[in-house]
């Protein structure tokens, strides 16, 4: 199930978080709204065309590409599984 799939990827990046790359707190900041934002779309299990959420992640995966490559990784596989599930 893609819901799941997506689930793991954001455990995966707050696992990422939680060994302290070297963020600012600006981009710290910005990474923990993104996964709430996520978290709050995988509970309320609702699929939309709204892709605010998408391009969100799609931007922070350009912020992060050059400087943090894994957490970019991480991003750009939940862009993939937010398409999936039609977000």
């Amino acid at each position: 199930m893609p819901a799941r799939e997506l689930q793991q990827q954001l455990d995966t990046l707050r696992e990422q978080l939680e060994q302290n790359p070297p963020l600012t707190q600006e981009e710290r900041d910005h990474l923990n709204d993104l996964s709430a934002q996520i978290q709050a779309q995988i509970d309320i299990e609702k699929a939309t065309n709204d892709s605010s959420l998408a391009d969100s992640v799609n931007l922070a995966v350009e912020r992060f590409e050059l400087e943090h490559p894994a957490l970019a990784g991480t991003l750009r596989n939940i862009v993939q599984t937010l398409g999936n599930i039609g977000i």
